[in-house]
């Protein structure tokens, strides 16, 4: 037997309910390979699985949790053996499949990563989806020709888990980072990350009034979307590249195709659910070697299962900074 986080709708009310109960190993959805689970962590999406209604949930009972580290205890696939230590992301795992809330999980062999050299669990779940969408973001600016001294590349969300990472890797990469907060409370931990400038989130909050402005950026990894996204487009610099990792802002862009025709400015979409395996090996490959592990730390809360509920309303109020890990054994 073993401890999760199972959320089960109200058929009265409508709403959600988390409890912590026992569950056994015939209890877990089909898959190739059963792991034990170390950590986990607090994501926008967990937030929205948690929430009153439900969210990305599409059948209960649920297992929330996006993403997980832990140690191969059966496979039933070759490339995995017991012992092995492993990271999965994406593929709808805490959405349609049970997730890593949990002490134990059984998943796809498909899915699953081996945890790079040099990383622990903790380390791995501290980087989490945000940190691999980052470094995924990252990659995406690099493969459109971003090198350090382009000028200085804006972030947005700095604050959040997706920002967070992707400011210490860029500044641990030799970029001039510029963190957008609009939290002031902030600016120590964001300088602490390597930002070099924080931009007033307000600055960039204002209705677009012309398409095109005073070139800016260098480059953009944007996690909020909508009015911010159509704003940054028209102050990137000629060919930049602005790689969007998030809609917390909403899915609506109110933009000119100007910048995109008069700037060759370049829109990239970022998704980090269905990554094939050699992007995702590539990604966790380089987050073990240009992650600077040591500013990890200030970014992690940890957080175990009973604390989760509260978390999810945190997260979706936008009052979580950094990374939340959550230690299911603890």
């Amino acid at each position: 037997m073993f401890n999760a986080l199972l959320v089960d709708k109200n058929t009265e009310t409508g709403n959600t309910e988390a409890r912590i109960t026992s569950l056994s190993i015939d209890d877990l959805p089909a898959g190739d390979v059963l792991v034990a689970v170390d950590y986990s962590t607090v994501n926008y999406k967990d937030g929205l699985c948690l929430g009153a209604g439900g969210g990305l949930v599409r059948s209960y009972p649920h297992i929330p949790g996006i993403d997980f580290a832990g140690t191969v205890e059966a496979s039933q696939d070759a490339r995995f053996t017991p012992g092995d230590k492993v990271v999965l992301t994406g593929w709808r795992v805490g959405e349609m499949h049970w997730g890593g809330y949990s002490q134990k999980a059984r998943v796809n062999a498909d899915w699953l990563v081996p945890l790079p050299e040099g990383l622990t669990p903790r380390q791995a779940m501290a980087v989490g989806t945000a940190g691999f969408t980052a470094m995924l973001a990252v990659l995406g600016l690099e493969k459109q020709g971003l090198k350090p001294g382009a000028g200085p590349v804006l972030v947005t969300g700095a604050a959040g888990g997706v920002g967070s990472v992707a400011t210490a890797l860029l500044a641990n990469l030799g970029y001039d980072v510029a963190a957008v907060t609009g939290r002031p409370e902030t600016e120590s931990y964001l300088r602490a990350l390597g930002a070099t400038q924080l931009v007033p989130r307000s600055s960039l909050s204002e209705t677009v009034k012309r398409p095109l402005e005073s070139e800016a950026w260098a480059g953009c990894i944007d996690a909020v979307g909508s009015s911010m996204l159509a704003r940054i487009l028209g102050q990137m610099q000629y060919g930049a590249s602005v790689a969007a990792v998030g809609l917390a802002g909403g899915a609506d862009l109110p933009a000119s195709v100007i910048p995109f025709l008069l700037r060759g400015v370049n829109l990239l979409g970022i998704d980090s659910v269905l990554q094939p395996y050699e992007n995702r090996r590539v990604a966790w490959e380089r987050l073990a070697k240009d992650l600077p592990l040591e500013k990890l730390e200030s970014m992690i809360q940890v957080a175990q299962l009973s604390d989760l509920p509260q978390l999810g309303r945190d997260i979706l109020a936008g009052q979580v900074k950094g990374r939340i890990v959550v230690d299911v054994n603890a």
